[in-house]
């Protein structure tokens, strides 16, 4: 077994086409560019608001309609109820595009994916929440969780009951207000958390992470995993 830790930056265009000597990954639908245009804009606009006078506004406007004293836990479990909707949904008799295996693959990677993102960029920027607890404001973590679980139960009933498949979007935003509302987090950070969510959720939900790739005559097995370190990205381990 060959281990060959890569980082790898992914752009997606169109479909992958094979060739005689090595066939490329996957994608199973067309994703493209375009797709990213929302989690780019949340990004963007989170990093656009930092250290704002609008954005120190906006975290006490919201603060203000559920009280200054407000504290819930909820928002600690919130993010997991896609998760649970992902596993539930075939047994409220909506079809899944995978099956359980592939489920918990995606659920799996695409969180230790986000983590990995939110983690280096806490540790880069080092801003200070809004009660003073640390210096892990942005982006949030809860929130890029939620969105991240939340694009994928979307992408896995999407097309089985579109209605089931956006609620996960429900108990994202909710788990974005309440981290304001619990005073951890401005707007900034929400927003980008959601952005960085969204983009992994759905690089994920289109792409296998098994793949098979053959090198001449000879196929071998690729399996990606995020790299959590010193270094933050995704490694490939290859078997022949």
């Amino acid at each position: 077994m060959k281990f060959l830790p890569i980082l790898l930056l992914l752009f997606f265009n169109g479909n992958a086409q094979q060739s005689d000597t090595v066939s490329s990954i996957k994608i199973h639908n067309k994703l493209t560019y375009k797709q990213f245009i929302a989690p780019a804009a949340l990004i963007t606009s989170g990093f656009l608001l930092k250290n704002t006078s609008l954005n120190l506004n906006l975290q006490k406007d919201i603060r203000n309609t559920t009280g200054t004293n407000f504290k819930s836990n909820v928002d600690d479990f919130l993010l997991f109820t896609p998760i649970a909707q992902i596993y539930g949904g075939n047994y409220l008799g909506f079809k899944s595009k995978t099956d359980f295996k592939h489920q918990t693959l995606n659920i799996t990677i695409s969180n230790l994916i986000t983590y990995g993102i939110v983690f280096s960029m806490k540790r880069t920027f080092k801003e200070e929440r809004p009660d003073l607890s640390d210096t892990e404001s942005f982006p949030s973590g809860h929130t890029a969780l939620a969105f991240t679980n939340a694009s994928l139960l979307y992408y896995e009933y999407k097309d089985s009951n579109i209605w089931y498949a956006s609620s996960g979007f429900l108990f994202a935003s909710a788990t974005s207000f309440l981290r304001i509302a619990n005073n951890k987090h401005y707007t900034s950070d929400v927003l980008s958390g959601a952005g960085i969510g969204l983009g992994v959720g759905l690089a994920v939900s289109y792409w296998n992470p098994f793949q098979s790739i053959t090198f001449g005559k000879k196929k071998t097995h690729a399996i990606l995993f995020p790299q959590i370190g010193n270094q933050y990205g995704i490694g490939l381990l290859i078997r022949n």
